[in-house]
């Protein structure tokens, strides 16, 4: 890097998680001060090829766990307050949560034209073993050569930077927890920085120039996972007094026991009352098309809606996004099937080209 490059000015957002824990009698644990304590007493933290940043710390400091959507908000407000002071953005999570709180800031954060940057690790910044150190000093070097070509939300970890709402986490006990398994990594980094631009240019743009944070309400949304011998009685009150959406996570391609009548007619009578339901698939690759099989084929009668390849996290996030600016039911529906910050793939929205000339230059 050219060292006469002047130095992005960058902002941390610290919302707590285990990068920045202590040791307790509790266990592993938050504490206000501490990680700023150990990053300003590390050299590692200072040079030439990291931007000069500040850090801020949220209150409470929350283990990922506690993650709610009032705490999205609280973290969208602090980025726009902060948003044209700053050429980029960090945010250090827990790892639990991290998946969905970078997917729903990627829809939130509406106009956005800078990078925010999820990162954090499996293991304290204050342990000799921590993936902590690695993870941090990669996301700065990213956003201190690279803030004014990315824009948008990502995910920092174990040598790969992947869009915010294509990741999932994978493992509890690996350096490697988190996997974007539909979407191709945006970049990764070993000795060099390997950066797929082609790839970068295929992703959906915000419209206009200003950021404009849109805000979740307080919407009922659930997750239900299908599984052999389900009786629908366990969830026909449910759908048909408290929720006003669903992620139904189905088999295979958005297959569902099409012969038990009593789960289709349930799920057809809360579509018929406004619930939104959408499909996305169990296994972590491959798309939740309704249309292949006749099992899927009897949800979409039902009136399911495909959510294709997104994660689970993905469409939990975006639907109560969509169902805190829409009213209107079949508005809400056609934008759960339809791809605004690159969280899904249908016919003709990334160039299958592209992504396989991506995925092999980084492998």
């Amino acid at each position: 890097m050219d060292m006469t490059t002047a130095k992005a000015n960058v902002l941390v957002l610290y919302t707590g998680g285990t990068i920045g824990m202590c040791p307790s009698e509790q266990g592993y644990q938050p504490v206000p001060g501490y990680l700023g304590q150990r990053i300003a007493g590390s050299p590692q933290f200072v040079g030439h090829d990291l931007p000069t940043f500040d850090l801020i710390e949220c209150s409470p400091l929350l283990d990922s766990a506690n993650m709610q959507h009032s705490d999205w908000n609280a973290m969208t407000e602090t980025l726009a307050e902060h948003y044209e002071h700053y050429d980029g953005f960090v945010i250090l999570h827990g790892t639990d949560t991290m998946a969905f709180s970078a997917s729903a800031l990627s829809f939130m954060l509406e106009g956005l034209n800078k990078a925010v940057i999820f990162t954090g690790s499996q293991i304290p910044l204050a342990e000799n073993r921590s993936d902590a150190q690695e993870n941090l000093l990669a996301t700065l070097m990213l956003l201190n050569r690279y803030h004014d070509r990315l824009k948008g939300v990502f995910l920092y970890f174990n040598h790969e930077l992947m869009l915010g709402n294509r990741c999932t986490k994978i493992s509890a006990d690996s350096y490697q927890a988190f996997s974007s398994p539909n979407f191709p990594p945006i970049a990764k980094v070993g000795i060099h920085m390997n950066v797929h631009w082609e790839l970068i240019e295929q992703l959906d743009r915000h419209s206009g120039s200003d950021l404009k944070p849109q805000y979740i309400q307080d919407s009922r949304v659930g997750v239900l996972k299908l599984f052999p011998g389900f009786d629908a009685q366990w969830i026909a009150p449910l759908l048909n007094e408290e929720l006003d959406g669903l992620i139904l996570e189905c088999y295979g391609a958005g297959n569902a026991p099409g012969q038990n009548t009593a789960l289709i007619n349930a799920l057809s009578q809360a579509a018929t009352a406004g619930i939104i339901i959408v499909a996305v698939t169990q296994p972590l690759y491959g798309t939740a098309d309704l249309s292949l099989y006749a099992t899927g084929q009897a949800l979409e009668k039902a009136g399911v809606i495909s959510g294709y390849d997104m994660t689970t996290e993905a469409a939990f996030t975006k639907l109560k996004y969509v169902l805190s600016k829409e009213q209107d039911a079949e508005a809400i529906r056609n934008q759960m099937s339809t791809p605004i910050r690159t969280e899904l793939t249908v016919p003709g929205s990334v160039r299958p080209d592209i992504v396989k000339q991506a995925q092999s230059a980084l492998d």
